[in-house]
């Protein structure tokens, strides 16, 4: 029997999760403060 064949994709990744998107929607935003409050690694980018 073949394994799954799963293709990971960054750019559908991104679109999903990434740091613009979740900077979209009131919810994202809060997210990302929620991220930033108990120490999350953030790019310099997202501290602005």
């Amino acid at each position: 029997m073949s394994k799954p064949n799963i293709r990971n994709s960054k750019t559908k990744r991104a679109k999903m999760v990434g740091f613009r998107t979740r900077m979209k929607t009131r919810g994202g935003r809060k997210v990302l403060r929620r991220h930033r409050k108990i120490g999350r690694q953030m790019t310099p980018k997202d501290s602005d």
